[in-house]
């Protein structure tokens, strides 16, 4: 069940704690309330969860093979539509669901090297690069392909999307796309470009989906062999000591500049046709990114709480409801994380002037995404708030 089952169990403890942090026992008991008795409830919670997925999972284990056994058998179609649903399912979380069974089991091929029989796409490749009897690098090896989006396509993307930005906004725009660029291609961490036109042009991040599966059909339409799963420092370490006979990666760089030009010219054409709000192109003026000067505020507003408040800092409480509608503030590797009394007092527009490129509701919960950027808005929020520490989780 792999992160699945983390994620169950991460809801389970959530309910119970929910429910019952706030549990108190009188005399000699009191020393398991509050979270001591999630705790204590937890254990055998987690246990019944178990026992239930033993009979649960295996359904839907089972509409995972069909589904995986049914991409195999479509041949080049199979590729298009793997890369499809990898990349459609980066905003879910879910996308490890479809490439590990080709990565890790029969699904992903099977083959005999050096008298070991080596299930799954990356096994195989782990154990071809290491047998110096093996010549050529199995085809197997385009189930893990998905760096071919990763190092190039979003590549093109990247530069269609500043090229499309109003000229008085290609500085912002620049500042978010420039370091998102090169997270995907040197890394193979796309969600911080991926998000900057999610939430605001979803067309594109559909068309990305079918460029990422579009690519990796035509590797193994014209034969290609090299490794690359992530960024362009793996694809280096991997194939160049292999040579280009066993791993002929530049082929994989020729299919590279292909879908890059091809992400290009889409992504741009669209963006123009459609007026799609991508970095760059939204209404109303950009906010700064960059703290004001101690002591100072937005004009017209009254002075924040903290010695260094900074306009934006001021402009995000205001547009989250104020700081007396906050109860948490936190922050992941793209994403600002809240806890609001009322999440429906959220000012979403105001919200995408300061950069967010959208926001996400579950209950009281609020995500908020900027992106790389995201540690400086958190300490700009910090310091509006007066330097308290709002993280009480």
């Amino acid at each position: 069940m792999g992160v699945f089952a983390g994620i169950l169990i991460g809801a389970l403890v959530g309910i119970l704690h929910n429910k019952y942090c706030d549990t108190e026992f009188k005399g000699v008991l009191s020393i398991y309330s509050g979270h001591r008795f999630v705790a204590i409830l937890a254990i055998p919670s987690a246990m019944i969860l178990g026992a239930l997925a033993a009979e649960f999972w295996p359904i839907a284990q089972n509409g995972i093979t069909a589904m995986a056994n049914g991409i195999r058998s479509l041949g080049n179609a199979g590729f298009l539509i793997y890369g499809f649903m990898e990349r459609i399912l980066i905003p879910t979380g879910l996308h490890h669901l479809v490439y590990t069974p080709f990565l890790y089991t029969e699904l992903g091929g099977t083959a005999t090297i050096a008298g070991e029989t080596i299930h799954g796409a990356r096994n195989i490749y782990f154990a071809e690069m290491a047998d110096p009897s093996v010549a050529v690098l199995s085809s197997t090896v385009n189930w893990d392909a998905r760096g071919l989006a990763k190092m190039f396509g979003l590549m093109g993307a990247a530069l269609a999307m500043y090229v499309t930005a109003k000229k008085e906004k290609k500085a912002m725009a620049k500042a978010i796309l420039v370091p998102a660029a090169f997270t995907s291609f040197l890394l193979g961490v796309t969600e911080p470009l991926e998000f900057a036109f999610l939430f605001t042009a979803p067309i594109l991040f559909v068309l990305h989906a079918v460029l990422a599966g579009t690519g990796m059909m035509l590797l193994n339409i014209f034969g290609v062999h090299a490794i690359g799963a992530n960024g362009v420092i793996d694809f280096l370490l991997y194939n160049l000591p292999l040579g280009t006979t066993k791993s002929n990666w530049p082929m994989f760089i020729l299919v590279g500049l292909i879908m890059f030009a091809a992400y290009f010219i889409i992504f741009r054409f669209l963006i123009l046709k459609m007026n799609l709000k991508t970095p760059g192109r939204e209404e109303g003026a950009a906010v700064s990114l960059k703290p004001a000067a101690a002591g100072t505020a937005k004009s017209g507003t009254a002075a924040a709480p903290g010695t260094n408040s900074s306009p934006l800092g001021e402009t995000i409480v205001t547009a989250l409801g104020g700081s007396e509608n906050i109860e948490s503030v936190d922050n992941c590797y793209t994403r600002l994380r809240l806890v609001l009394k009322n999440p429906e007092a959220v000012n979403e527009e105001v919200l995408k002037e300061t950069g967010s490129k959208g926001v996400i509701k579950s209950g009281n919960n609020v995500q908020v995404v900027y992106g790389l950027n995201v540690k400086s808005v958190r300490d700009q929020v910090d310091k509006r708030l007066g330097g308290l520490n709002y993280e009480n989780i």
